[in-house]
């Protein structure tokens, strides 16, 4: 492969990057933009606490008012609604 000659405009010389050379530059300037620190654990135990499994790797929102002792009530949800049949009055 020969290397692409350099154009003059303006007197100033501009030179055609390579796909490669373009997305090499993009990669080091993004390495110092963000730092991601995600507990991986932590957000799926989070995900999971009002849904129970209904196997298969399925899950089912689950009734979100809380009980006597502090726990969450666990009963199937109403569709469209946060609670169970009990506590949806």
């Amino acid at each position: 492969m020969t290397p692409h000659k350099p154009t003059y405009v303006n007197g100033i010389i501009h030179t055609m990057q390579t796909r490669s050379q373009t997305r090499d530059q993009l990669i080091q300037k993004s390495q110092y933009i963000y730092e991601v620190n995600i507990d991986f654990d932590e957000a799926s135990m989070m995900w999971r606490q009002n849904k129970k499994s209904i196997g298969n790797g399925s899950y089912k929102y689950i009734c979100c008012q809380l009980t006597k002792t502090g726990k969450l009530c666990g009963r199937n949800r109403i569709d469209d609604t946060q609670y169970c049949k009990l506590h949806n009055k």
